[in-house]
């Protein structure tokens, strides 16, 4: 097969009933039929390339041929607002690249590793709050949305007291069913937002990224709104993402107690044990969009260029081909760091050492500390099904 399919398959990204950690099980009868295929979303509005496989999604994710910036305005949703520069993961090189390479030393592992007993602090001090209100208690509200928000503001040195602005403009953002103007007010508002800060920062610098930022602008290598956009982007990204993926390691542990004792075998142990959360549960819902700056085949599928390109993460760390008995939680996995949860290439995500570590800290040490953990028996989870990135919104649990 070659060029384009006149008649696409509707799509749904609806996860089987019971089922809420798997990735619909649709992706696997494409994997094996249709790795690289025409769909159509949202009605018909849409007709991107989908692409299922792990061997093929780091083949695009790799490639120069694709571009990072989002196709044609209005594809993802009606009238969809461009990405200002500094939401950089969006752009090509050489804006990419500038700000990523002026980003770098922010995440090395050896200035995270400086974070973790701050973090570890944080942490403790949000278990005890919630064990002291008594259970049941809703675990997204008490740990897994602070945790990482309080963690990015100490980096970035946003005030905390903030929070409550940021989290529901970053909201908007993740929501799949916001409106455009909805996502466009969001990004104005969080940009206005680090602006203001930014100059704050440039004024009366402190040790934090910021002020960094602030640095970068007075040696003109951005402009006052690029490192606004740059640090709005930090901000939404890094507690919004991690904060899901606690809340649903914490559900599949709970599901799969048999996993438990691989957090306590040893610090390599545990290490691996997130890299194969991260691979089982992937957070990304609905994948990362590409462009075809001209045609790129794959197997016997040309993709012709100007197409919009869909790589659905979910499916490629589930791929039998790659990960043995994929659809299997297995903590002691050896290959579980191939997983492409943060994409792959150039682009993929800076602040991954981040979510290790908090990830590292929580799984571990919440289930030390309330080794009688469980959803509270009547109530259920409830789960971010429209939204880019997958996670519980309600998570009630006992002790």
């Amino acid at each position: 097969m070659s060029g384009i399919d006149s008649s696409p398959q509707v799509l749904t990204m609806t996860r089987a009933e019971g089922a809420p950690l798997d990735p619909p099980p649709e992706y696997a009868r494409l994997r094996e039929e249709a790795p690289v295929t025409r769909v159509s979303l949202w009605g018909g509005r849409a007709t991107p390339w989908l692409i299922t496989r792990w061997e093929d999604a780091r083949t695009i994710l790799a490639s120069h041929a694709v571009s990072s910036q989002g196709p044609r305005p209005g594809f993802l949703s009606e009238e969809t607002p461009p990405l200002p520069p500094g939401y950089f993961f969006g752009q090509d090189d050489p804006v990419h690249e500038k700000f990523r390479r002026a980003l770098t030393r922010e995440f090395l592992v050896k200035r995270i590793e400086a974070l973790r007993e701050p973090t570890k602090r944080i942490f403790a001090s949000l278990l005890d709050a919630m064990i002291a209100g008594g259970s049941p208690a809703d675990f997204v509200e008490a740990v897994a949305l602070p945790l990482p928000s309080l963690v990015i503001c100490a980096m970035l040195g946003v005030p905390y007291g903030d929070h409550d602005f940021f989290q529901s403009r970053s909201k908007t953002l993740m929501e799949g069913e916001a409106t455009g103007e909805e996502k466009a007010a969001a990004h104005m508002e969080l940009g206005d937002y680090l602006e203001r800060l930014v100059e704050t920062k440039r004024r009366e610098p402190g040790d934090d990224l910021v002020s960094r930022l602030g640095e970068h602008v007075n040696d003109g290598t951005f402009s006052v709104r690029d490192a606004a956009d740059v640090g709005a982007f930090l901000l939404f990204a890094g507690h919004e993402t991690t904060a899901n993926m606690i809340s649903l390691g914490v559900l599949a542990l709970l599901e799969h107690p048999e996993q438990l004792p691989r957090l306590y075998a040893g610090q390599e142990e545990l290490a691996n044990a997130v890299e194969e959360l991260l691979r089982w549960v992937t957070i990304a819902h609905t994948g990362l969009t590409r462009t075809a700056l001209e045609d790129v085949t794959l197997g016997d599928v040309t993709i012709p260029a100007g197409e919009p390109v869909i790589i659905l993460l979910n499916s490629a760390n589930r791929d039998t081909a790659v990960f043995d008995d994929a659809d299997t939680l297995d903590l002691a996995r050896a290959n579980a760091r191939r997983h492409v949860a943060f994409g792959y290439g150039i682009h993929q995500c800076l602040g991954q050492p981040v979510a290790r570590m908090e990830l590292q800290i929580v799984l571990p040490e919440v289930f030390r500390r309330l080794p009688d953990l469980r959803i509270e028996p009547g109530r259920e989870v409830t789960f971010k099904d429209t939204s880019a990135a997958y996670g519980a919104d309600f998570m009630p649990v006992i002790w």
